[in-house]
């Protein structure tokens, strides 16, 4: 049985809501309007899955330091500011159960907001000489903004093939957990190949993550309900991929004929959802998944025992069991 985030949290817990305190008033403005809008995206904050892997990985590698905070408020700071720029593109509305920034305050603020936030976590680091945090943030955001226009340029003629696929979940999604993981250790230990060890290991459970987040868009026994969301718009996953690889002509075009005229048809994004269920796409996604989990935890596994190694295995399992 997978443990509660509750539970994996414990050996960090303090370190946790030191943070909190700390990336609040990292947070601060001058502005009132800003200062109103970031409590409430404090607020709506979800799992802390990326602090939770700065701090996992920083004690793996020794004691906390104030260093370790400041990389976990540059990567929060990150993460927030690219889910703020996310709707905006999207024109997503709801995040978390919560309206979004730009379905309360429009655009234009959503845009101003992710930038000043990416802004303040850059002069966080500066300000305490955190180079190498800098550094490897830094990386991140441009991989992750190449990431996104990759994807935006290959949903128009939906031809993403798995090599582009992974590219693109990769520097999306793996890049700032492997930013997250190698911060942490850097936060600790300068060592160029302790600091690369966590980083392969963030981006090997990042790709996992992803690959489960598709999994949830259809849905099976283990995952619940399907969604539909990323054929909605028009988001290529894995499974999807795997099917059309799979399927004859005639049925390969009606789903690209769906993805790319009727996705805000019900009807015809639920056939497509069953066609994918009833092929192998999602069992042939279950076992990539898996592979670069094994391999995220190898490499974790050579890293000496501690509680929060034991945390952090925990914590991969948790990422690849959830079913939100």
């Amino acid at each position: 049985m997978v443990n509660s985030l509750n539970d994996i949290k414990a050996p960090i817990a303090a370190e946790l809501q030191i943070f909190e305190k700390k990336f609040r008033e990292s947070m601060k403005s001058g502005v009132p309007l800003l200062n109103r809008i970031t409590r409430y995206v404090f607020k709506r904050k979800g799992k802390q899955i990326r602090p939770m892997l700065v701090f996992l990985s920083a004690k793996m590698c020794g004691d906390v330091k104030e260093s370790t905070y400041h990389a976990a408020s540059l990567i929060e700071m990150l993460h927030t500011a690219t889910l703020i720029h996310d709707d905006v593109v999207d024109e997503s509305y709801e995040r978390r159960g919560f309206f979004s920034i730009n379905a309360l305050w429009q655009n234009k603020i959503s845009v101003l907001l992710g930038d000043y936030l990416l802004s303040r976590g850059l002069l966080l680091a500066l300000e305490n000489k955190a180079h190498l945090t800098l550094e490897i943030v830094a990386t991140a955001v441009k991989e992750m903004s190449e990431g996104e226009i990759l994807q935006l340029e290959k949903a128009r003629r939906l031809d993403i093939k798995e090599p582009i696929y992974f590219e693109i979940i990769r520097q999306k999604t793996a890049s700032l957990m492997a930013a997250a993981c190698s911060a942490g250790a850097a936060s600790i230990n300068s060592d160029p190949e302790v600091i690369e060890k966590f980083r392969s290991f963030g981006e090997k459970i990042g790709i996992a993550y992803q690959i489960r987040d598709d999994l949830m868009d259809f849905g099976d026994d283990d995952i619940g309900k399907p969604k539909g969301i990323d054929i909605k718009e028009k988001k290529m996953t894995l499974p999807l991929i795997y099917t059309l690889n799979q399927a004859s002509f005639l049925e390969k075009r009606r789903i690209i004929n769906t993805i790319k005229n009727h996705n805000k048809n019900p009807a015809r994004v639920a056939e497509v959802i069953q066609i994918v269920r009833a092929g192998e796409g999602i069992p042939y996604a279950k076992k990539v998944m898996k592979k670069y989990e094994d391999e995220a935890l190898k490499i974790i596994e050579s890293i000496p025992p501690s509680d929060a190694r034991t945390a952090m295995i925990e914590l991969v399992h948790f990422m690849t069991d959830r079913k939100k």
